[in-house]
C-alpha cells in the first residue's frame, strides 16, 4: 500500500495525524527511572475515542536515586565516544556527560577545553 492510500484509509476509518509542535522535553517517569527525550518529533494520532502520542528522538535514562533524585544513565556508544575522542578515562566521561546533560559533543568539547 502507497502513503496516499495509506492516508485514505486512515480518514475513512476517522484516524488523523498530526505533529505536535515546538516540543522541549518529554519524560516518562517509571518508579525505580526516568526517560528524558530532549528536542523530539511527536505526533499526535487520533481515533474516535482516543488519542496516541509518537514520539522519537535522542534520549537520557535516569535511575532514581534513594533520595529520590534522578540519577542519569549514558549509553556506552556516548561513553565510548567520549572517551575516545577527549582521550580520557571513564569517570572523566561520566562526570562531562553529567555536566552536559547527556550531550557527547560538549562533554568532548569540556573535556578539551578544561
Amino acid at each position: 500500500m502507497n502513503d496516499r492510500q495509506m492516508k485514505q484509509a486512515m480518514k475513512k476509518m476517522g484516524i488523523t495525524q498530526t505533529a505536535v509542535e515546538d516540543v522541549a522535553e518529554v519524560i516518562i517517569r517509571t518508579k525505580d527511572k526516568e526517560i528524558v527525550l530532549r528536542n523530539p518529533e511527536v505526533i499526535c494520532i487520533e481515533m474516535p475515542g482516543s488519542k496516541s502520542y509518537q514520539i522519537s528522538g535522542p534520549e537520557t535514562v535516569m535511575n532514581i536515586g534513594e533520595s529520590g533524585e534522578p540519577e542519569p544513565i549514558f549509553s556506552e556508544d556516548d561513553i565510548n565516544l567520549v572517551m575516545s575522542q577527549a582521550g580520557c578515562d571513564r569517570a572523566k566521561a561520566l562526570e562531562a556527560l553529567k555536566a552536559a546533560d547527556g550531550q557527547p559533543a560538549e562533554a568532548i568539547l569540556k573535556i578539551i577545553s578544561g
